[in-house]
């Protein structure tokens, strides 16, 4: 980049830096396989998954039968292909934030050899990878880092592009647009919409607004359309609301709105950028501009605009989550690697002693928090509960839920038919609030036959009396809140499993559920 950093010994050669990535993303695996399923994002989004290979329709994203319709299907898509592969656990369906992970880090690397050299992108890369927005964002089973990725190859290749001259480079600018279309089939409309904005600050303030009518627009929109649209126009055809449910919603709604869930203060993004890139974020710092070139002062321009610009726009509304901040990792990764430079380039001694401590310091963190989280997610998992069903219960018998939704129990035992959730579903409509009960209602609502999977409590006293029926209670339901007449089998850490008094006698022609290990 230019800047006033003096030359240190001895350079990194470029295979160092990809052993360095492979470790990365191989200590990012190996966290990814220690611990269950955190409840719900986890099991809600792992199951859907699952489902879909199951139920060989790969149209519709479904929870327990039921259309799921709050974001596009390309996360299922994948972890469908992923547990056809590898079967259905945990690290099956972790592999795919774990892919997008490895590479937007690798697309750090080849963004910052390009703009500083080989020592500045190892440096980023080694901060970005150990730091917790990679090894434990990276591994957690929602949409948040699958955008992220496609957001940050569409800046760094738009970007590039349009530095290669007057007229943007036309390999770059398609690869930035099918990074698009790939990121509004990871999460909707940010997917192109924040690339957009931080572009669109960028070309102003760096004076190259002129250049965006020489994007190769029409191979550009083509390509954008042939990968992101026939989803939608697909799905609409079968469920005409879907897309005013899915942007309007989930989307618009959810930004705009004040009534769901995780309202949190202005600041809180500050705290999670911290947080995320601990400890490698107080090195960021202001650059000195006037040691830049043009070049220079374009990209270190990018690098702020595209952390404000985002960090901004998801203050806006009250709604907050801590993934929503993973497309600025790179380019904080970035700023923070030439901070460091900075701080550092009158210490090249301590520099060589104080990197790969900080480095295994915030690996410790990650594994340290990894521990926890799996400790914490086990009181809520029916982990338990799941492998004594799997292996007693016929793929023909019945499961009911009284008092929630165990997300992750059809994973665990390889359920292949939804189970019956059991509630007051007239009431749920009235006050369920931003809940699991409004998840279940508002799909069932697309689709008549899934909704008879929501039963009123009445059903539980004819289903008690017949063979292969079995019922999950909250383990801390009080005892006068339970239905009489069931069987325990089993009381779990969170959930608590009964079974029919008629249950079904076993024979040798008996078949466990596919998530049975005996």
């Amino acid at each position: 980049m230019n800047h006033a950093e003096k030359p240190e010994p001895a350079s990194p050669s470029p295979s160092s830096s990809w052993i360095l990535l492979l470790t990365l993303w191989g200590v990012l695996l190996l966290l990814a396989a220690w611990r269950p399923l955190a409840l719900p994002d986890e099991g809600r989004y792992g199951e859907i998954g699952r489902w879909m290979l199951v139920s060989g329709d790969w149209l519709t994203p479904r929870l327990n039968g039921i259309p799921f319709f709050h974001k596009p299907p390309y996360l299922y898509w994948l972890e469908a292909i992923s547990v056809s592969i590898f079967g259905a656990h945990a690290w099956a369906v972790r592999l795919v934030p774990a892919l997008h992970a490895g590479l937007m880090l690798t697309s750090l690397y080849l963004a910052s050899k390009h703009i500083g050299g080989e020592r500045l992108a190892q440096r980023a890369t080694l901060m970005l990878g150990c730091s917790l927005s990679f090894l434990i964002g990276g591994q957690y089973i929602n949409h948040d880092m699958l955008v992220a990725c496609w957001i940050s190859i569409a800046l760094w290749c738009f970007a590039a592009s349009f530095l290669q001259g007057e007229r943007p480079d036309v390999r770059l600018a398609l690869i930035g647009f099918a990074a698009c279309a790939l990121g509004v089939l990871s999460k909707g409309m940010i997917g192109f919409a924040l690339p957009g904005l931080v572009l669109f600050i960028w070309l102003i303030w760096t004076h190259q607004l002129h250049k965006i009518v020489r994007l190769p627009w029409l191979r550009g929109l083509a390509l954008f359309g042939v990968l992101a649209l026939p989803w939608f126009v697909l799905a609409h055809q079968q469920f005409p609301s879907m897309l005013d449910y899915m942007f309007g919603t989930q989307q618009v709604s959810r930004f705009t709105g004040t009534t769901f869930n995780n309202a949190r203060a202005w600041w809180f993004y500050l705290a999670c950028l911290l947080l995320l890139l601990f400890p490698w974020a107080f090195f960021v710092r202001p650059t000195p501009y006037a040691a830049l070139d043009t070049r220079g002062k374009a990209w270190l321009a990018l690098l702020w605009i595209w952390v404000v610009a985002i960090v901004g726009f998801f203050s806006i509304p009250a709604s907050k989550l801590i993934g929503y901040v993973l497309p600025v990792m790179p380019p904080l990764a970035l700023l923070a690697a030439i901070g460091y430079g900075e701080w550092m380039k009158n210490r090249p001694t301590m520099s060589r002693r104080v990197l790969p401590a900080l480095a295994l310091l915030a690996v410790l963190i990650a594994m340290g928090a990894t521990l926890v989280t799996g400790r914490f997610s086990l009181k809520q998992a029916t982990v338990d509960v799941a492998q004594t069903l799997a292996c007693r219960a016929s793929p023909s018998d019945t499961v009911y839920a009284l008092g929630g939704f165990p997300y992750d129990l059809p994973f665990y035992t390889g359920a292949k038919k939804p189970m019956v959730i059991i509630q007051d579903w007239d009431k749920s409509r009235l006050n369920a609030g931003d809940s699991w009960q409004r998840e279940l209602f508002e799909g069932a609502d697309f689709d008549v036959p899934a909704g008879r999977t929501l039963q009123e409590p009445e059903v539980l006293k004819a289903a008690q009396q017949r063979p292969g029926n079995w019922l999950l209670l909250p383990t801390a339901m009080a005892a006068e809140e339970r239905p009489i007449g069931w069987v325990l089998v089993q009381a779990g850490a969170s959930w608590t499993l009964l079974r029919s008094t008629s249950e079904s006698p076993e024979t040798t022609q008996h078949k466990s559920l596919s998530g049975c290990k005996h």
